[in-house]
Parts: structure tokens; sequence; C-alpha cells
């Protein structure tokens, strides 16, 4: 239940990475056979997932994962382009995007971070006033990873394009699960291991005649844009799991939504809590609760002593539990924000996982609320 953060490795992608591991495991650089071979695995996944994305092959360039990509398609275009140095983006992204926009401020570069509605929104009106002359680039995710909630990226691109501004989304969590508006996107970014494929390995689309400055140097890989030898058996695993994702996706994104459903009607009926994201216009697997009189951490650790892995709204990783910026954003108050979780499921997820998730929550929320010290609805 925790699949937004990662998800298994299917079957069929493993099966297909398999080979590059130690039978073609040549280096795609080589021009001797077992490095051709590699070099054809490379460019046919290279065509498939461009198609995948209504792009051609040569805007494609591999990553380690989306943290590259993000951080290619933001400093790649700064460096590239310091006439302009003003960014947009929005105070719901993820830190990859948001740090690396921080950097660039932090040298000299301004930039504007858009507000969210309570449903985590942005506002268009807001974007446009925004814009400058000096705008490079405007960073928009696609669906949230914490609230599940999708931004009009239709209109974003469109109004982009009308004021000559760049649009990069990170549609990591969108991608292979909802229909992505690529014609009017110029940057997206995109990791394998959150739709059934393996770590360390993405993507950046970079549409054709855009400028970026590599931020890895070294063999001038990936057409000069990253280098580094490419993961032959990574990328091959990321257009597999593509290619698994849309074989059955209106079937699998049927139960990911009758699930949604389930699982915001069970939880809403525990009193003192909080559905946080949009209702509607939502990634099919993410649901967001915040839980009134009791802290997310131990809603974790009590779910994982009954073998449900969730995640909570804090960043329960960091020595000083830093609340959440997205709930944050939103409006959730700061003793509901550290009472958060967010359960996502997957293409294995199955209803009896979230019927016996539901028969459990209850409990555990009371359990944890008798021993609080603060009072719910006080």
């Amino acid at each position: 239940m925790d699949n937004s953060a990662t998800t298994p490795v299917a079957k069929e992608v493993e099966e297909a990475m398999i080979p590059y591991f130690a039978g073609d495991y040549g280096n795609a650089s080589s021009l001797h056979e077992a490095g051709r071979r590699a070099r054809r695995a490379i460019e046919d996944a290279r065509a498939e997932l461009a198609e995948s994305l209504g792009a051609v092959p040569s805007e494609i360039v591999f990553t380690a994962g989306a943290t590259e990509a993000i951080n290619l398609a933001i400093l790649g275009l700064a460096f590239a382009h310091e006439e302009k140095r003003h960014i947009v983006t929005s105070a719901i992204e993820h830190h990859a995007v948001l740090h690396a926009c921080r950097w660039l401020e932090e040298r000299g570069y301004d930039l504007t971070i858009l507000d969210v509605d309570g449903s985590g929104m942005v506002d268009l009106q807001q974007l446009e006033d925004g814009l400058r002359e000096d705008t490079l680039l405007v960073s928009i995710i696609a669906g949230s990873n914490e609230i599940g909630t999708l931004q009009p990226l239709e209109e974003i691109g469109s109004l982009c394009r009308e004021k000559g501004v760049l649009f990069h989304t990170d549609a990591v969590q969108a991608y292979g699960k909802v229909t992505l508006p690529t014609g009017v996107i110029d940057l997206l970014s995109i990791s394998a291991h959150k739709l059934h494929g393996p770590k360390g390995v993405g993507l950046l689309m970079v549409r054709k005649g855009i400028s970026l400055t590599p931020i890895l140097h070294g063999g001038g890989h990936e057409a000069g844009r990253r280098s580094g030898t490419e993961n032959t058996p990574g990328i091959v695993g990321l257009a597999a799991a593509s290619r698994l994702a849309f074989g059955d996706r209106e079937a699998v994104t049927g139960r990911m939504r009758e699930y949604r459903g389930l699982l915001m009607d069970g939880i809403g009926r525990i009193s003192g809590t909080k559905m946080n994201g949009h209702k509607e216009t939502s990634l099919p697997h993410i649901v967001n609760a915040s839980f009134e009189g009791i802290e997310g951490e131990s809603l974790v650790m009590r779910l994982d002593d009954e073998g449900i892995a969730v995640s909570t709204g804090s960043a329960c990783s960091s020595p000083d539990l830093e609340p959440s910026h997205v709930l944050m954003a939103i409006g959730v108050p700061i003793s509901m924000v550290h009472g958060s979780l967010r359960i996502s499921t997957g293409r294995q997820t199955e209803r009896g996982d979230i019927e016996r998730f539901l028969d459990v929550l209850p409990g555990v929320v009371e359990r944890l609320r008798a021993i609080s010290p603060f009072k719910v609805g006080g």
C-alpha cells in the first residue's frame, strides 16, 4: 500500500532485463558485436518510449532516475539560457524540483512559487500574472506524489506556448496511469521504479531545438546531453515497464480508481479524519488522509506491525520531523499534518488488500488515540 514510494519489479520487466546482465552485457559505445547488440537494445527502447510520449527518439535522454532528469531539465536550461533568469514552480512540487529551483535562486535567479488551493490545484490566473519577459521555465508536477491531485497541464502548457516560456512537468506518478497532453509539454521527467520497473533509471523528454547544458561531463553519451555508460538492462526494463503499463492501462487504472473510492469512503468514516487532495481530479492510485490526535509515524509503525506498508505525511526520515510542505500548502492544520498517511496502490494490489487495510485501520487509530495526549475534537 506504498506504491508511490516504489513498486515491485514486474515479472515481465525482469525477464526482459535478464539477458543484458550477463549475456548481452556489452558497452553500448563499443564497436564490436556485443556492443552493437547493447546499442540496438537501447535504441529500440528509446523508440518505444518516445512513441508512448508522442515524441521522436532523439528527444529522449536516459538518466539514472527522475531526480537527475529533473535537475538536467532545470539546471541544464538555466545554464544554457543565462539571459533569462526567472523560473516559476508551485508550492507542492517534489523536492527534486523545489531544491533545484532554490539552488538557482541562491545564485541570483528569481523564483516564483505559485500557491495552490485547498485541493492542491494551481491558480492559472496567478501563473499568467507571474510570467515575465525573462521567464525561462515553468515547472509544474503532473500529479502530486503526496495527495494525488492532477494539474491542468493542457491549460498550463498552452499558456506557456502563448507566452514563449518553456514548460517542464514531473510526470513520475502520472506516466502510464493517465493521459498526458505531451503536445504542449517541452520537457518531461519519468522514473522506471514507479511503474514496476527497476530503480536507478529514468528519462527526460526534451523537445527538438531546446538547448541544454549537460550537468554530467565525460564521454558525451546520449548525444552529448548526459555522459556516462548507458544502463542497458535498466533502459530495457524501463521500456518493458512502459509497455506493460500501456498494454492494460484501462483495466489496471479502473481497479485503482475503484480501490481509491473504497479507501476514501472507508477512511472518511473514521471520526476526526480529513481527506486531502482533489476528490475527483486525481491520480487513480493515491489517497491521503489526516487523523486528528495522533502522529503519522506511530500509524505507520503500528500498521507495519500488521504487515501493511504505507507512508506518512511528515518527513519521518528527517531528524527534525519537518512537516509535509505539500499538506502545509493546502492548508492542513499543523497538528493534523503530523497525523497524515498516504496510501497508494499498484497493479499487484487486490481488493482483499484494501478490505484488510480498512479492517485494521480503525482499531489502530482508536488504540493510538487512547494513549495520545491530544484530545480529538478539542
